[in-house]
């Protein structure tokens, strides 16, 4: 299929969205998904992450009376994963209003219209799952952004967007979802020479071995596959993705987990994630690239 200058190729019945049965797979849990530490999160100022957290926890709010815990709780693992998108969206780079960007694996869009937010660029979100495309440009019409913000049941390693369209792309907790050298490939081709990658991502250490049990435990939680640290440079270097920062994480976002696993919105895979992170077999790290 070709595309005129300036135009962008349909999503249609000739091209699916879902092209694997896997993929089917994650876009029905994502399209029931209702879990109250995303929805109850997202209540507090309308952005709905979908992600974890990062920094400081505030320990008091354990010890708040009864009547007003439960929503100081709620305040503070909103407020560590908003502390973690905005240490994402600070590394994409000097953008302006005229930049165009995508969040891969958008979610419910909470990073996008944060990002729309702290720079007034035009940004597109792309998820596989129809619920949340349609949750998240409810968002964005709420919030009177929706001529800025677009969100598009499309598919990250097939976008049929143009190419060299985005200035900066962004994986926030996605790329387990994917195959990364399709995934990197893609993002490649997206991106204007110079323009700014960046993604969140939990990934096994290589130096630890194979994935231990309780990365297993996440994959089989989430229905994903934890890629090794390793081959997010391999791939990324393939693919004309050059690292400028690495930044590991994982100290930061242990505290969040033991604040969510002593809380009512904990899921039973608080464990899993404390046990992997502490034994050093899992990694939370920030790496940002230039495309060259």
């Amino acid at each position: 299929m070709t595309t005129a200058p300036g135009k962008e190729s349909p999503v249609s019945a000739q091209t699916p969205v879902l092209s694997s049965l896997y993929q089917q797979s994650v876009a029905d849990y994502w399209n029931a998904e209702k879990n109250p530490v995303n929805l109850r999160l997202g209540e507090v100022d309308g952005l709905y992450h979908h992600h974890y957290g990062i920094g400081e926890v505030d320990w008091s709010v354990l010890d708040a009376p009864e009547a007003s815990r439960e929503k100081r709780v709620v305040n503070e693992l909103h407020r560590l994963e908003s502390v973690q998108a905005e240490t994402l969206i600070a590394h994409l780079g000097p953008l302006r209003p005229e930049h165009r960007v995508m969040d891969a694996g958008s979610g419910r869009g909470g990073s996008s219209l944060l990002a729309n937010l702290r720079y007034g660029c035009q940004v597109d979100g792309v998820s596989i799952s129809e619920s949340q495309v349609n949750f998240a440009n409810q968002q964005a019409k709420e919030r009177g952004v929706d001529d800025q913000v677009r969100f598009h049941f499309r598919n990250m390693l097939d976008t049929r967007f143009q190419t060299g369209t985005f200035q900066a792309i962004w994986n926030n907790e996605s790329t387990m979802y994917v195959e990364l050298s399709l995934l990197f490939a893609e993002h490649a081709r997206l991106l204007n020479r110079g323009g700014r990658y960046v993604c969140i991502t939990g990934c096994y250490n290589d130096a630890y071995g194979l994935p231990s049990r309780a990365i297993s435990q996440i994959n089989a939680h989430y229905i994903c596959d934890i890629h090794s640290r390793s081959t997010y440079f391999k791939e990324m270097a393939a693919n004309r993705l050059i690292p400028i920062s690495v930044v590991d994480l994982t100290a930061a976002t242990v505290p969040y987990w033991e604040l969510r696993a002593r809380t009512h919105l904990a899921t039973g895979i608080e464990a899993s994630f404390l046990d992997a992170y502490k034994s050093g077999s899992f990694q939370y790290l920030l790496i940002a690239a230039d495309r060259v």
